[in-house]
């Protein structure tokens, strides 16, 4: 079940994003896998505006998703899934929320950033109708996010941004 996360979730989405961001060692992506996750401050204004939605996979939180608004679009901020449900279907539900949330608000697109060469990254996202979002296009909130994301080194291996 899909639902807007509560003030008790929070504390456990760290924990959840740290083992999400484990299967990346197996690729070679030690630097993703350790990177910090949203402290439970960063995650308060997401829950407190109704854009932090979390999969209550009986009464586990096995899943979340952050979204913004960036250029005039939604934007997927964060989705990760624990490991042990994945393949089951709830990061395209994740996403088919914030989509609706985005419809919802009269935003004309879902944006995201994500790494091009990982199967679960943009491979899966084009599965759901995402395609690459050209940098030309881009408008400068975007701009500011890949290169904050490029400051943080997530540029050593090939990112995209992708629009829906």
């Amino acid at each position: 079940m899909i639902r807007l996360a509560r003030a008790s979730d929070l504390p456990l989405l760290g924990e959840l994003e740290r083992a999400a961001g484990e299967p990346f060692r197996d690729l070679g992506m030690a630097a993703v896998a350790d990177d910090e996750p949203f402290s439970v401050a960063q995650l308060r204004p997401y829950q407190a505006d109704e854009r932090c939605w979390v999969v209550d996979g009986s009464g586990v939180v096995a899943g979340y998703l952050l979204a913004d608004v960036v250029d005039g679009n939604g934007h997927v901020e964060q989705v990760s899934v624990l490991p042990s449900f994945a393949r089951r279907g709830l990061g395209r539900q994740l996403i088919e929320t914030a989509a609706s949330w985005a419809v919802a608000r009269g935003l004309p697109g879902l944006t995201l950033t994500t790494f091009l060469d990982v199967p679960w990254n943009a491979p899966y996202y084009m599965r759901l109708g995402f395609r690459e979002f050209f940098e030309s296009s881009w408008g400068p909130s975007l701009r500011a996010i890949r290169e904050h994301e490029a400051a943080l080194g997530l540029d050593r291996w090939p990112r995209v941004a992708m629009i829906r």
